[in-house]
């Protein structure tokens, strides 16, 4: 297999993404943890070019990234200023980094109205710098700034530039769409253009999203010859953002039979797209291709049938191979495959039983009421239990109430009390909280916890309301959809209410995640009921 080279620039590229920054020690752990996934190199930025950035950048120094090389960003020299006296490059050469990226530019238009030189002037700036980089003993990867933009707008300038990085010893051309505007037939014949006219050379491609085509760009580069794909993790960085490399990778390696990472590292792709995401203080993105919550949702009923006999009828890889899993999503979609699949995670044979079609009916009876079951997989293991006669409540409801007070100064006070048997014992307990549903929690946690304590283990997560049928205002039924966890993993599941009373709806949601998450807490989070 041949290998493609991984160059990481989430450090770099991916914090110019707005609203994204990251301390010093959460990007150190992110470094670690890209180098831990088998990134060959790892672009630190500029180490001068801020304070924080700085510290950054020497606090890598004593960090033992095993194999994957640190690379420091800068630019050609200045013009009028010989590339010994350029005190940026100087601080590039004089830096612990093996490796030094230099931009350069390519476009007429940057020549012109940007650095305001000629292009002669401009190859030398490019020849120069590579030149004395590589006299300080640094791996120099030359990139072609707008490369894509030139070559369209003056291909044999835009070969000129690389030429003159090439000659000078650059150990890689990278060829970059900066503006993210290219098409991949583009990127492609111009990439076999450059392989031609520089056969020595050692190509790479740096591609950004502003088109919807960065992965696909990074692709067709390889396709023609590029042997190093620059991109960062979830595909963060500036506009759109760069090319993912989080989609580039397991496509390069599964589809394109590429060697990338180590084999036994692919398996730690979700994690490592996660644990970026969770650090910088992202949402996951659960559509993302691969690594997402919902690469391997299943949700018709067609298709579900289709993964019981085959999984290969509507998966493109084994969700494993990249740390992912597949889940089956239950809905008005559904059919008779999706319930035996819930059933089998659930640890219960049902194939030839008269509770399917039941289980199906009242399904659907319920999703024409407004329940979602495909986000409330709690409630809807919830809903075999009771069809099949085997649902253990963990009380039983008498009565609840709830007073809301607004006083004079300002301040709201809520109170619930409820009223349960538990072990034909009636219990009566009052919670006080911020609201209706966070009262009833309390009540009920006051009333039972002693007598369940798996109950202080399990913690609301999320709490979500959405109005079903707009056009009735405050009479329309409500939604609710509450998540919950148990201790402090990333163990999470779904309950739902729905009412025309959102009290009564976020009580039903409310009761159903407790009664899942002591069931999960009694027999062991992930293991299945029986």
């Amino acid at each position: 297999m041949e290998q493609v080279l991984l160059y990481d620039t989430t450090l770099r590229d991916g914090l110019q993404r707005e609203g994204m920054s990251l301390s010093v020690d959460e990007q150190i752990a992110i470094a670690r943890e890209i180098a831990g996934f088998g990134m060959h190199y790892l672009e630190a930025g500029f180490p001068m070019s801020n304070p924080k950035h700085a510290e950054m950048f020497e606090a890598l120094r004593d960090v033992d990234l095993g194999d994957t090389k640190i690379a420091a960003f800068g630019m050609t020299r200045r013009k009028g200023v010989a590339a010994a006296d350029d005190a940026a490059l100087e601080g590039l050469a004089d830096c612990f980094a093996p490796v030094i990226t230099i931009v350069g530019k390519t476009w007429d238009l940057h020549i012109e109205k940007v650095i305001k030189v000629d292009r002669a002037e401009n190859l030398r700036m490019i020849a120069e710098s590579v030149e004395y980089l590589k006299g300080r003993g640094k791996e120099v990867i030359y990139d072609s700034e707008h490369f894509f933009d030139a070559y369209a707008a003056h291909p044999d300038y835009a070969i000129e530039c690389l030429q003159a990085a090439h000659g000078a010893g650059a150990d890689w051309v990278t060829l970059c769409d900066t503006n993210g505007a290219t098409l991949p037939h583009d990127v492609a014949a111009a990439t076999a253009h450059v392989r031609r006219a520089l056969p020595g050379a050692r190509i790479g491609i740096h591609t950004h999203n502003d088109a919807e085509c960065g992965v696909a760009n990074s692709l067709a580069a390889v396709t023609e010859g590029a042997r190093m794909v620059q991109g960062t993790v979830n595909g963060y960085g500036e506009r759109c953002g760069n090319a993912n490399l989080v989609s580039i990778i397991p496509t390069l390696s599964f589809k394109l039979g590429f060697a990338t990472v180590p084999p036994e590292h692919l398996a730690g792709l979700t994690t490592l797209s996660h644990f970026v995401a969770e650090t910088a203080n992202l949402q996951p993105d659960n559509w993302a291709a691969y690594v997402g919550r919902n690469a391997f949702a299943h949700k018709g009923g067609m298709h579900v049938a289709g993964m019981l006999a085959d999984e290969r009828t509507f998966e493109h890889i084994d969700p494993a191979s990249v740390g992912n899993e597949r889940r089956v999503l239950v809905s008005e979609l559904s059919g008779k495959g999706t319930i035996l699949a819930k059933a089998r995670e659930m640890g219960l044979d049902i194939e030839d039983g008269p509770e399917v079609p039941r289980i199906l009916t009242r399904l659907k009876e319920l999703e024409h009421e407004g329940y979602h079951f495909e986000v409330a997989d709690a409630s809807f293991e919830l809903l075999i239990e009771r069809e099949l006669g085997t649902y253990d409540p963990l009380f039983t409801l008498e009565s609840y109430r709830v007073v809301t007070e607004k006083r004079a100064d300002g301040r709201v006070e809520t109170e619930a009390t409820v009223k349960v048997v538990h072990d034909g014992e009636r219990i009566v307990a009052i919670g006080e909280g911020n609201g209706p549903v966070n009262a009833l929690d309390e009540a009920l946690r006051n009333g039972l916890e002693a007598r369940v304590p798996e109950l202080a283990d399990v913690r609301l997560v999320n709490f979500k309301v959405r109005i079903l049928d707009e056009g009735k205002g405050t009479g329309a039924t409500t939604r609710v959809l509450i998540d919950s966890g148990a201790g402090h993993g990333a163990d999470t599941w779904g309950a739902i209410g729905v009412s025309q009373n959102v009290i009564e709806a976020s009580w039903d949601a409310l009761v159903d995640s407790l009664v899942y998450g002591v069931q999960r807490v009694q027999r062991g989070a992930g293991t299945p009921a029986v």
